[in-house]
């Protein structure tokens, strides 16, 4: 056999250049073209199914979120496992597809399913699915650093500016932010100074809500102008946050809330110091 391809080979040399020729050009067209992962994923196609609830303890989070969803999910088709992770103010459910699933349709299911779910689910509630990718396409994490900016400061550079620079990247999915100090305004109150003017935690509340929004007016007409009206509300400082009226005293004077409250910036509690990026 051996003898015969050598054979074959001398006789016919334009037949065997050709052929290299062509094989050559394949690899190379091969080398140029086809997508290569560095790692491959060889994970299952999963969809995550993410549902805050704040406050809440991981019993009552297990008992009227996680199981609702992961009881639903079981009948999605082509699923062939469900996980529910129920933990503090928040459930995870893992619904793992057969392999071959195209995870673009796994999602679409999921999210029909998750559509007929809503009256099941406490007031308030809403489930969103995780990103489209996989723990094998975790890209790189990263840390802000500064000699001259605090790390209240980092972290909203970093939610501001930085992490859709990052998400504007063909295949990053997902920018998730960890640590750093998340900038907040934070009230507190006197509850002997509410006691005083009688009122209620929930006053102060309603009023702080109602006096953060802008509220459109119509339109005006004067010397054949129209002017566009709209009552500016949006708090964008600590002084128009102590400015909240409250209530009403004696003599109609407003009660501030800078009189029963101590206003300030200051930051969530903190959980990590790192930033990372996934790769779709």
């Amino acid at each position: 056999m051996l003898q015969r391809i050598i054979d074959f080979s001398l006789r016919n040399k334009f037949i065997v250049l050709l052929a290299t020729v062509m094989l050559v050009l394949g690899g190379v067209y091969a080398a140029r073209n086809i997508p290569l992962d560095a790692i491959p994923d060889l994970s299952d196609t999963q969809v995550i199914i993410y549902t805050p609830w704040e406050g809440q303890a991981p019993n009552i989070v297990q008992d009227q979120v996680t199981y609702p969803i992961t009881t639903k999910m079981l009948s999605v088709p082509k699923s062939k496992v469900v996980r529910g992770y129920s933990f503090y103010g928040y459930s995870f459910v893992y619904v793992i597809f057969e392999d071959g699933t195209d995870p673009y349709w796994a999602r679409s299911r999921v999210l029909e399913y998750l559509s007929s779910i809503g009256t099941q689910l406490p007031k308030g509630v809403t489930p969103s699915l995780g990103p489209d990718a996989t723990g094998v396409g975790w890209a790189f994490m990263y840390s802000l650093n500064s000699t001259n900016r605090d790390l209240a400061e980092l972290r909203s550079m970093q939610d501001w500016y930085l992490k859709y620079q990052l998400t504007s990247v063909p295949g990053v999915s997902e920018v998730a932010s960890v640590g750093g100090f998340v900038k907040q305004y934070q009230v507190t109150v006197d509850p002997t100074k509410l006691r005083a003017y009688n009122l209620a935690l929930k006053d102060v509340s309603m009023a702080i809500e109602r006096s953060n929004g802008e509220v459109g007016g119509g339109s005006l007409e004067l010397a054949e102008r129209e002017f566009i009206l709209r009552v500016k509300g949006y708090v964008t400082s600590l002084a128009d946050l102590e400015k909240v009226a409250v209530g009403i005293g004696d003599k109609g004077v407003p009660i501030l809330l800078r009189d029963v409250a101590t206003i300030q910036f200051g930051s969530d509690i903190r959980r990590s110091t790192f930033c990372g990026a996934r790769e779709g």
